[in-house]
């Protein structure tokens, strides 16, 4: 059963254009949905995330969501051992794995079986401690100027990965991304589908998309999560959304503060898929479909059976 992987851009309907291409299968085969949202990962993130409910998902068997505590880093080193193990049990199966999400790195680690480079303790400790010094901001432009390719995937307020890329960087002397193997046939086979749209439109839907998040109790979730010790979390605290509200709490969490935070992470949105666009549009291999195209379902499966 070859997979498929349907990626794209944030806001862009990933998750139901899975679910639509996953019950049509299944009056074929069966088919299992993995994510490949990293902060779906999270227990509990569920309204700043577009997590689908239980209710929403059709029935259908999801993978790699809710499997870690707000407290617990994400890794893409894990998050890959972990996905790999669930398509190749859901092949096993009988069953078609259908990949969705749109993280960059979680995903070309799955399909290209990216080997991960060494760690050097005293590097890694170095650019932590540059990290306390100067702050995240700061950091992030010295890995700008250093590898900006590096720089362009990961997120600015992301201290975690922008200190690993500085150390991948500073012990093989060669850009982070040189660790990752060049693009080639992807792992399984699988056929990759891309979901994008006109600027404006996908804007029109982030706008949309983040003044419901707001509105159906963003807020109230981020304050339960901070007593499950979200704070605490190295890479959950700092969720687009998450952090601007935990921000904006912290500032004594007036209508003013939420309303500001509310539009810092429509930017923010913003900016992370003008990032997800130029490094998904860099992969040959993705077959991109227009969002709210007709016969977007039929387009998609077509696409995966003509994989060779």
């Amino acid at each position: 059963m070859r997979p498929l992987a349907i990626i794209g851009p944030t806001g862009t309907g990933k998750s139901q254009l899975a679910l639509d291409v996953v019950e049509r299968l299944s009056d074929q085969v069966g088919a299992e949905i993995v994510n490949a949202d990293a902060m779906q990962l999270y227990r509990g993130m569920d309204i700043g995330t577009a997590k689908l409910s239980v209710a929403q998902r059709r029935g259908i068997p999801h993978h790699q969501l809710d499997v870690l505590n707000v407290t617990e880093t994400a890794t893409v080193a894990r998050y890959q051992r972990a996905a790999a193990a669930d398509i190749e049990a859901i092949v096993d199966r009988g069953a078609v794995p259908v990949v969705v999400g749109g993280s960059m790195l979680y995903i070309q680690s799955l399909l290209d079986d990216w080997s991960f480079p060494a760690t050097d303790p005293a590097v890694r400790t170095r650019w932590e401690q540059r990290l306390a010094e100067v702050g995240v901001a700061r950091l992030h432009a010295e890995l700008a100027r250093r590898d900006p390719a590096a720089a362009a995937a990961i997120l600015p307020t992301d201290g975690r990965r922008t200190v690993r890329a500085l150390e991948v960087v500073e012990l093989t002397g060669q850009p982070f991304a040189a660790s990752a193997p060049s693009i080639g046939a992807p792992r399984w086979d699988t056929a990759i589908v891309g979901l994008d749209g006109h600027t404006t439109v996908l804007d029109e839907r982030l706008a949309r998309r983040t003044h419901a998040m707001f509105e159906h109790g963003l807020v109230e979730e981020v304050c339960a999560l901070l007593g499950a010790g979200l704070r605490d979390g190295v890479t959950a605290s700092r969720a687009l959304g998450y952090a601007q509200v935990i921000a904006a709490l912290d500032a004594g969490g007036g209508a003013e503060l939420l309303r500001d935070a509310r539009e810092q992470t429509y930017v923010g949105t913003r900016r992370y898929v003008r990032r997800q666009r130029s490094w998904f549009r860099r992969d040959h291999r993705v077959h991109w479909l227009e969002v709210g195209e007709p016969g977007i379902v039929d387009g998609t499966l077509q696409a995966w059976r003509n994989v060779s």
